[in-house]
C-alpha cells in the first residue's frame, strides 16, 4: 500500500513533523508544496518527527499545479476541506491515492476546491468550529484510507494483531 499525503504551503513546523511521523508509520509518502512557513531543518520540525526522517519518502514542489501535472489522473486525488458536502468516509480510497491538505490558516485555495468540488471531502465536526488541527486531520484521513484499502500489511511480527489473552 502506498498513500500520498500532500501539504500545500504548510505553516507550522510541529504539524509537518507530526505528519511526517504519521507518514513514516503508515508507509505514506509526503509531498510538500512551497512556500513552506519554516525551514526544513527547523528544530521544531525535526523534534516532532523525531528519528523518523530516514524512514520517510519526502518530495518537494513549487506549486500544487506541479504535483497535479505529474500525478493527477482524474480519480486519485482527495481534497480535504470544511467546505465539502461529502465526508471522508463516503468516498472510496484506492492504493496510491493522494490526500491533499491546505495551510493551517486558510486551507486549500478556493479556485482549486471549486475546480475539484466532486473530489473534496470533509471531516465531520459538531458546532461551528473552524477546523481540526492539520496533523490530526491528516491522521484521520490516512487511517480511514488504510481501513478501506486494508490493514493486512500492518499485521507483522512484533505487532499486536488481535486481543490479548
Amino acid at each position: 500500500m502506498a498513500l500520498n499525503i500532500v501539504l500545500v504551503e504548510p505553516e507550522i513546523p510541529q504539524n509537518t513533523g507530526n505528519i511526517a511521523r504519521t507518514c513514516a508509520a503508515t508507509g505514506a509518502s509526503l509531498h510538500l508544496v512551497r512556500p513552506l512557513g519554516f525551514e526544513i531543518n527547523d528544530k521544531h520540525l525535526k523534534r516532532a518527527g523525531l528519528d523518523y526522517w530516514d524512514k520517510l519518502n519526502i518530495y518537494y514542489y513549487d506549486s500544487i499545479k506541479e504535483v497535479m501535472d505529474k500525478f493527477y489522473n482524474g480519480s486519485n486525488f482527495w481534497f480535504y476541506s470544511t467546505k465539502s458536502q461529502h465526508t471522508h468516509t463516503q468516498v472510496s480510497y484506492k492504493d496510491g491515492d493522494f490526500l491533499v491538505f491546505g495551510k493551517e490558516s486558510r486551507g486549500l485555495p478556493e479556485p482549486l476546491l471549486k475546480d475539484h468540488y466532486a473530489e473534496c471531502v470533509r471531516i465531520p465536526m459538531i458546532g461551528d468550529l473552524r477546523s481540526l488541527n492539520l496533523s490530526n486531520s491528516v491522521a484521520v484521513g490516512v487511517y480511514e484510507a488504510i481501513r478501506q484499502i486494508g490493514y493486512e500489511e500492518f499485521n507483522v511480527e512484533g505487532h499486536l494483531t488481535g486481543r490479548p489473552d
